[in-house]
């Protein structure tokens, strides 16, 4: 694999004669949502310019998340449904929220050509300038300028939204802030745990021999207590096991097999989990992510990443790509794997026709979590269980509660991943206008619908890539309202908004998603049936086929 193509960042050396580009609305983040943003308000007369930071389109919808993480599909309205539609055609069937990584990443090329937005790829933010509370400009590393009236910021991590000076949280906040019950440290939940006890040691039974790769000797804190981790990061990784189009798993630079030890150890104990949540994909691919005790997720291995240079975030995406990679790797070659899982896991390998500038590994880091804007609304689980109801409502979240672990620690002698929160069994419910808009005082012409104000474990629920298309054009509208009134982004009519909204096709309201009220639940997921018995007593490992994901969530 060509290291020199597998990266987050390179350093941009200023140009001779940069230039000043100059628009309606800058929105900075190529991602799915600013793609999104950027053709609605195209669509409306606006000069818009895209600003991306890597070298793509789509950020997580065409970096290998496939199968889409819905909830209930009567909640997505607009754009983001005409998206899986068209990927529907593609397919030849009505709508599709299992795809391939390069069909998506050519729909969403396909929408910036044809709305003839300007992108500007391999663009890292150096700095913001500001009038009082307003965004006028923003500086390139590279030296180019991006001038506008408006902003948006699409990325996954808030950067124009801190550069500019906008309050944010990073980590979990504890209960007591806003008086929740799931967030915080969050110990006893059983799912993507081991199920077993594993010995967390180097030297088994000795403590004095130090602590296996990945385990924290810190103190873990209290049930509810807040505190600065984030919630995993991995590669959603696009499989094949078509002969003709499957490349072996390369050895990572920097491998280090006694990364693993503590897989091994696993399944050894007759535990193999690690690759179970695989999901087919069209043309015989997958969209395997992480599952069980010990699978793909780098557990604290990003805290670091939210509000990070650029130089810290590239050290922790090669970090992020060696242990992942070298999973696999490690799985399929490696003599103390069991030869019956060997062999499974060659049956496996990266696909020659995706990604293909990186031999078969995307070159998107699954960013679950970075910062969160503090503004004059917050989106708490409170929102998101039905005890509070807003009234500016731009669209609608639909999944549960949804953390993964924040830190591996030792529980009573042995390994156990603390973090990890599923909470499902909600009706939709609807996002605050509020929440995406910073506070008057410190940023009056700039929205951040990704990166909203939200409690971490109320972002678990809103953070799906389906949501963030919604939020991205229920942005626009905002922000194209703002351009006509020459008002701040907050001073807008709410109401003139919800109706032009409505008239673009997003579904606002929770009444117009006809379901039964459902028991709260507390689920690994509705994937829950995919589980793997242990080694010694299953059968061929479970993969989720097509047809069964096109079902899920509906």
């Amino acid at each position: 694999m060509p290291a020199s193509h597998l990266y987050y960042y390179r350093h941009r050396a200023p140009l001779p004669q940069p230039p000043t580009i100059t628009a309606d609305v800058c929105i900075y983040g190529g991602t799915s949502l600013g793609v999104i943003a950027a053709v609605e308000l195209k669509s409306l007369g606006y000069r818009v310019v895209v600003v991306e930071f890597g070298r793509h389109l789509g950020g997580l919808s065409s970096g290998g998340l496939g199968a889409t993480d819905i909830g209930n599909k009567q909640a997505i309205g607009g754009r983001s449904r005409q998206f899986y539609r068209d990927l529907g055609e593609y397919y030849g069937r009505p709508e599709s929220w299992v795809f391939e990584p390069h069909v998506a990443e050519a729909l969403f090329n396909r929408y910036m050509a044809e709305a003839d937005v300007p992108t500007y790829f391999e663009e890292a933010l150096a700095s913001v300038t500001k009038e009082g509370n307003r965004i006028t400009q923003i500086v390139m590393e590279n030296g180019t300028i991006f001038r506008a009236k408006y902003f948006v910021d699409a990325t996954y991590e808030g950067d124009l939204m801190a550069r500019a000076g906008v309050s944010f949280h990073v980590g979990r906040e504890s209960n007591e802030v806003y008086k929740e019950t799931y967030n915080g440290v969050h110990f006893g939940h059983p799912n993507h745990n081991f199920n077993c006890h594993v010995d967390p040691y180097k030297m088994e039974g000795v403590p004095a021999s130090g602590l296996l790769h990945g385990l924290s000797g810190e103190d873990p804190g209290r049930q509810g207590e807040g505190d600065h981790r984030v919630q995993a990061y991995n590669f959603r990784v696009c499989l094949t096991d078509q002969d003709e189009n499957r490349l072996l798993f390369p050895c990572p630079e920097h491998y280090d097999p006694e990364r693993y030890t503590l897989l091994a150890r696993y399944l050894k104990k007759g535990y193999w989990d690690a690759l179970n949540l695989t999901i087919r994909m069209p043309n015989g691919k997958t969209d395997t992510n992480n599952y069980g005790g010990f699978s793909s997720d780098h557990i604290g291995g990003n805290y670091q990443w939210p509000d990070g240079d650029y130089l810290t975030r590239e050290a922790i995406f090669q970090d992020h790509v060696s242990y992942n990679l070298g999973m696999y790797y490690f799985l399929a070659n490696d003599p103390s794997v069991p030869r019956s899982i060997r062999d499974e896991v060659n049956c496996w390998g990266l696909p020659k026709d995706e990604f293909v500038e990186t031999q078969g590994w995307s070159h998107q880091l699954y960013i679950r979590e970075g910062r969160r804007m503090l503004s004059d609304y917050v989106m708490t689980e409170h929102n998101v269980v039905g005890r509070e109801y807003v009234s500016d409502s731009i669209g609608l979240a639909a999944y549960g509660m949804d953390s993964h672990s924040c830190q591996r620690v030792v529980l009573g002698g042995r390994a156990y991943n603390e973090g990890n929160v599923e909470i499902h069994g909600f009706r939709p419910y609807p996002i605050a206008y509020r929440s995406i808009c910073p506070r008057e005082h410190e940023c009056a012409n700039l929205l951040v619908p990704w990166c909203l104000s939200s409690s971490h474990i109320a972002f678990g629920s809103i953070r799906m890539e389906p949501v963030g298309m919604v939020l991205g054009q229920s942005a626009a509208q905002a922000t194209a309202l703002a351009l006509k009134e020459a008002c701040p982004v907050q001073k807008i009519s709410v109401p003139t908004l919800q109706k032009n909204l409505r008239h673009a096709g997003q579904i606002l309201d929770p009444v117009q998603v006809a379901l039964p009220k459902m028991q709260v639940i507390e689920t690994d997921s509705i994937r829950s049936y995919n589980k793997r018995p242990s080694l010694k007593s299953r059968g061929a490992r479970p993969v989720l086929s097509l047809s069964q994901a096109e079902k899920l969530e509906t």
